[in-house]
């Protein structure tokens, strides 16, 4: 029997195989950690990876024991302090473990703590955004934004030992032993011809029948020394990543930067722009995003100025939907374009605008697009825009809204405007 061992060499002499594996098998427990990650940490800092705690109990493999009842007798090595005969009593209460507080550790103080490891970067934005997707995302005439998706693609030599090619493999044995014994089973079926006449023959010869023999065991002897398998014969399935057609898509960012948008409240809108932006960056490929920044006028600028930029003042949110929808006529043509905008705001505006603002989204703006989010960061009742908006979400399917409390609120309702529709 063939034994196949993998020792190409895997990061940090880790196997890579078993550590895809062993995240398949954790995965409900490694998201949930990832998800309270994001809570404590900076969504801007991604440039590490994540510690995930998993309880000792969750990892132990299942094993065959014996079962109680039955007379058993056990020699202890090392005792020193029993005989035969004595009985000892069952530990009270359990070994503990999880080392994370009282309740979890034994009498006598003793437990396990956690099992902890670290996933990569890669793997931490993997897990973050594997449920999300861009909704209502529709094909279009000019295709853009690069999507893949795996393909088997033949075989090579050389690859994982999990994707063999076990009838493949076992052909190319078939086909080499074939070519190696060949001509020595043909060589050897001429001379168990000759011997067999030289045998019917009178007077025997022995001297040539001994010959003929001693041919025919060293033919033998080469043909079963071929081996059944070789490392030559090893095929892979082989997969490659192929582009797909798809759309091109735009994604406009609307923050809000007026007088009434504390320090705070800044910040919740930055971090939840800075999760979007992560997201559409690793999910896809050349999705544009426009940034606009608006408090009673609106300005297109880049990506460092939205999020870096200390300008402010007062409050007219009809400036930055007047400017999308002049840049949405100037770059995106509907029929070639995806369209998708996010709104931030704390929900302060002068009275006499908010239905300004309704009627742009309603005649101007949600028709064109895919779709359209508002989040209204704030902890106090909402004023006049959030109760003009509420008047378009039952009549636009494209658009919805959400409010922000808390840092805290950030992920999950990300998680809920974004979530994929099958998921």
């Amino acid at each position: 029997m063939a034994q196949f061992i993998d020792r190409r060499l895997n990061g940090k002499n880790k196997s890579a195989v078993n550590r895809q594996r062993f995240i398949r098998r954790h995965k409900e427990k490694i998201k949930e950690s990832v998800a309270d990650a994001v809570n404590r940490r900076s969504i801007t800092n991604t440039e590490t990876g994540e510690d995930v705690s998993i309880p000792h109990k969750d990892i132990s493999e299942p094993i065959f024991h014996q079962g109680q009842g039955g007379v058993k007798e056990r020699v202890h090595p090392g005792n020193d302090q029993f005989i035969q005969g004595d009985k000892i009593e069952r530990p009270k209460g359990g070994g503990g473990g999880g080392g994370t507080g009282e309740g979890d550790a034994s009498p006598d103080g003793e437990g396990q703590d956690e099992f902890v490891f670290q996933i990569s970067k890669d793997e931490y934005l993997d897990i973050l955004f594997e449920d999300l997707a861009l909704p209502n995302l529709d094909k279009t005439q000019i295709n853009k934004i690069t999507e893949w998706k795996t393909h088997r693609a033949g075989y090579q030599t050389a690859g994982n030992p999990a994707n063999i090619a076990i009838v493949k493999s076992l052909q190319q044995s078939l086909a080499r032993r074939t070519a190696m014994t060949a001509g020595k089973r043909r060589m050897m079926h001429e001379l168990e011809e000759e011997l067999n006449r030289i045998q019917n023959q009178e007077p025997a010869q022995l001297i040539e029948e001994r010959r003929l023999k001693e041919e025919i065991a060293s033919l033998r002897k080469k043909i079963d020394s071929v081996p059944f398998i070789d490392t030559f014969d090893l095929r892979f399935k082989n997969y490659e990543r192929r582009p797909i057609p798809s759309s091109q898509a735009v994604m406009f960012c609307l923050m809000d930067v007026s007088g009434s948008m504390d320090q705070a409240t800044k910040d919740i809108a930055k971090r939840f722009y800075v999760l979007l932006y992560l997201f559409l960056t690793r999910t896809y490929e050349n999705v544009e995003v426009v940034f606009i920044r608006h408090h009673t006028q609106a300005k297109e600028v880049d990506e460092h100025e939205f999020f870096y930029s200390q300008e402010t003042g007062g409050t007219i949110v009809s400036s930055a939907l007047k400017l999308m929808n002049e840049i949405v006529s100037d770059r995106y043509p509907v029929g070639q374009w995806n369209i998708y905008a996010a709104q931030a705001s704390d929900g302060d505006n002068w009275a006499d605008d908010s239905p300004r603002c309704r009627d742009l989204l309603q005649e101007g703006l949600l028709p064109k697009c895919q779709y359209y989010s508002y989040i209204e960061i704030t902890r106090r009742s909402h004023q006049t825009l959030w109760h003009e908006y509420e008047k378009l979400e039952n009549s636009f399917s494209n658009f919805a809204m959400k409010n922000i409390r808390s840092v805290d609120d950030i992920f999950p309702v990300f998680r809920e405007l974004f979530k994929k529709e099958n998921a």
